[in-house]
């Protein structure tokens, strides 16, 4: 599979998880869309030529969204109707979904590497965007929009470049090349 057709999958693929999820909590149902986000997953360690790096990728994204939207619902920003299990925490689908958003650091959203100040602008407006996207479908309930929202602006304005650079260190579908070969000066494609 080609690099576009590999990319635009993983769109798509992202976008059917999320909507899953979002409306999933919304009524109750957080199984179905967690489940549909751990099919992604498989299918998307399945496409990564260095599984291992990607797994490891979406492992430190899903507890850094762990820790980041568990610290909005303990400052009482955002309520979640479903599938928390434990006050204070953020609940299991919201986690799924930052392992969801884990699998596009790579692909979709590849071209953000390397540039830490549209990471940030992207962050700052896609971020909040998608809260109240889900606040608007019924997953996620908001005390104080206006503020709920400008501190999700501020959060995803830092973690967007934080993550877009973890992802070029943890990344599963670049190529592996072999150092250079003393005699030749040049490497080949070698394989993990």
């Amino acid at each position: 599979m080609g690099a576009a057709q590999l990319n635009a999958l993983n769109f798509v693929v992202f976008q059917v998880a999320w909507f899953a999820c979002v409306l999933g909590g919304a009524r109750g149902l957080e199984l179905a869309g967690t489940l549909t986000v751990a099919a992604a997953l498989v299918l998307h360690f399945a496409l990564a030529p260095r599984g291992a790096l990607e797994i490891a990728l979406v492992v430190v994204v899903a507890v850094v969204g762990l820790l980041w939207d568990s610290l909005v619902v303990t400052l009482g920003l955002m309520v979640y109707p479903s599938g928390s299990p434990a006050p204070g925490l953020a609940p299991v689908w919201i986690v799924a979904m930052w392992a969801l958003f884990a699998t596009t650091l790579n692909l979709s959203l590849g071209w953000l590497k390397g540039r830490p100040a549209l990471a940030a602008l992207l962050g700052a407006v896609g971020g909040p965007l998608a809260y109240f996207a889900g606040h608007r479908l019924g997953g996620i309930e908001l005390p104080d929009p206006a503020v709920a929202l400008l501190v999700q602006g501020l959060g995803w304005s830092v973690l967007m470049p934080l993550l877009t650079s973890l992802a070029t260190r943890l990344n599963g579908f670049e190529p592996v090349v072999a150092p250079r070969s003393p005699r030749t000066g040049h490497g080949g494609p070698r394989h993990a």
